[in-house]
């Protein structure tokens, strides 16, 4: 398939007043056309840092180093007024509070009209109608009245919906979702991840998904990447890391998720907490709280290595795992 992002050695650094924080080091990974992949891991693992950083969207302090190619374009580094030209356009991100990326003074019919003015040239009439059949296209009930409704008009499943049409309006090759689902009741998260497969198969759009739940992902993206620390533990085929997890924190993951099959009275979370970027342990990061862990991972930091069939882990240990204790 073809490649629509390359991602190579990036990193992604902070300046602290005494300091300086390495929230992302060594990602690497391709992104096929209409494929959609799943970074998952804890609250501070890097995984928004990432994407934002190839969207040229860090904090001032931050910096982001290597390549994010998309066809002969490299993103990381871009000036703004060059970078502007592609987002919205090529890639396009959607954020967790669509509260905070809508403009709360503008009819929703505005903020998406203006898109299609800017990137591709529709006059102020044809970009409220093209708007308003996005608006329906992605499951919004009257959508007349909703794109003549201000943001807070509107509930949080709709807001959401919204920032999809926007996204989508330009039909971008690559679309970054960042814990889209995550202020959403259960419903409108299944609705979310229904439309989020119905649009991409439709447009032949990429998905990269971003989230820290594991029950997002199953049944909608065909890829996965583990995050910890800062750093890319586990990747390959979404089936594969769900029902043979090669990592101890990806194992983890999954035992500390729901799961209706099994009717567990309580669940099994990871014990300890993720660590500092800032003071990151010795050797692999995830050895304080791995069950696995021996001499070596307190003194060396596995690389990523590929274990064959499309599948790559940072890990030393090689035997079989059940959760809680070496198998």
């Amino acid at each position: 398939m073809k490649q629509v992002l390359s991602v190579q050695d990036m990193s992604v650094t902070f300046e602290l007043h005494e300091s300086e924080v390495h929230a992302v080091r060594e990602m690497n990974f391709n992104l096929s056309e209409g494929e959609t992949m799943a970074v998952v891991g804890e609250s501070g693992s890097g995984k928004s840092q990432a994407f934002l950083a190839i969207m040229g969207l860090l904090a001032k302090n931050g910096r982001a180093g290597g390549r994010a190619m998309m066809g002969d374009i490299n993103l990381i580094g871009m000036p703004a007024n060059e970078l502007d030209r592609h987002r919205g356009k090529d890639i396009a991100m959607i954020f967790q509070d669509p509260m905070t990326s809508l403009n709360p003074t503008l009819k929703v019919k505005t903020q998406l009209s203006e898109v299609l003015v800017k990137h591709r040239g529709f006059d102020k009439a044809q970009a409220v109608k093209t708007s308003i059949e996005m608006l329906e296209r992605v499951g919004i009930p009257e959508p007349v009245k909703r794109a003549n409704a201000y943001p807070h008009e509107l509930s949080g499943g709709m807001r959401q919906r919204v920032m999809i049409a926007m996204a989508l309006l330009c039909q971008p090759k690559i679309l970054i979702a960042d814990e889209p689902t995550t202020a959403l009741d259960v419903t409108v998260q299944a609705q979310m991840l229904d439309l989020f497969k119905t649009l991409t198969n439709d447009f032949g759009t990429s998905l990269v998904l971003i989230t820290h739940d594991l029950g997002v992902v199953a049944g909608v993206a065909d890829r996965m990447m583990v995050m910890y620390g800062g750093r890319a533990v586990e990747k390959g085929v979404t089936d594969d890391l769900f029902y043979d997890p090669r990592h101890p924190y990806t194992l983890g993951l999954l035992h500390s998720t729901p799961h209706i099959a099994k009717r567990a009275k309580r669940l099994d979370p990871i014990q300890g907490m993720p660590p500092s970027l800032e003071h990151l342990p010795k050797g692999c990061s995830f050895n304080p709280r791995c069950a696995f862990a021996f001499d070596r991972c307190l003194i060396e930091r596995p690389p990523l290595i590929d274990t064959g069939n499309g599948r790559e882990k940072a890990c030393f240990y090689e035997g079989p795992m059940a959760y809680g204790k070496v198998a």
